[in-house]
């Protein structure tokens, strides 16, 4: 089953916030979904002991010399499994990356983030040469507004977009409810709308965002099959 690693060598780029949502969105949803929690700071774990009703299955303190085991027994039994790497260029990366059917790549819209981006894709492309077949991803906005966008992210945009890296459509916005997920250690239908502003918002973009993902997911397998 599909295998969806977060990566970025750029710490604070939205790694742990994008795999929380995904993986308890589509665990929503009826999926059997299981997150490797490889950040050093275990920030997905401490989150999974809160008592969240969630059925997504939370693994921790994976070493680099089990991250191709554990991910290989997790994707046999389970829909899918979402690696939240840590945020440097390690041999964990490394192996979780070439284990991968979809790499994420979160970002903000700054040149400091794009520089960072470029530099998770160059691991990627480094990874297909080992391996030998390509390993989609693409470049997903973090903390982006949900309204107008700003013309710095306009440019940074075009600019990947230009250079030929794929972005997806669908933004992971700047809402308070993400935060507060790990803050009450639960998931977005779990948080208190009296205590988390702006709740319905952050759902319907939890859903855009894995709507996306999933049909992407499945247009890759489509093509590797044909």
């Amino acid at each position: 089953m599909p295998v969806i690693s977060v990566a970025n060598p750029k710490g604070g780029a939205g790694k742990s916030t994008t795999a929380l949502v995904l993986g308890t969105t589509l665990a929503a949803h009826g999926a059997t979904v299981t997150l490797l929690d490889c950040d050093p700071n275990r920030p997905i774990a401490a989150w999974s002991r809160g008592g969240s009703g969630s059925t997504m299955k939370v693994l921790a303190d994976i070493s680099e010399s089990q991250i191709v085991s554990t991910i290989d027994a997790e994707r046999a039994g389970r829909q899918f499994v979402v690696v939240d790497l840590e945020g440097t260029a390690s041999r964990m990366v490394s192996r979780a990356i070439m284990r991968s059917d979809l790499v994420l790549i979160p970002m903000q819209a700054s040149a400091v983030d794009a520089a960072q981006a470029a530099r998770a894709v160059s691991l990627i492309q480094e990874e297909e040469q080992v391996v030998g077949r390509a390993i989609p991803f693409r470049v997903l906005f973090t903390r982006t507004s949900p309204a107008i966008p700003t013309r710095n992210e306009k440019m940074i945009i075009d600019e990947l977009r230009g250079a030929g890296i794929p972005v997806l459509v669908t933004h992971l916005n700047e809402r308070a409810a993400y935060k507060s997920m790990f803050t009450y250690q639960r998931t977005l239908a779990e948080l208190d709308p009296a205590l988390v502003n702006g709740l319905p918002g952050a759902v319907e973009n939890a859903e855009r965002l894995s709507g996306e993902i999933v049909e992407l997911v499945s247009s890759l397998n489509v093509r590797a099959a044909a």
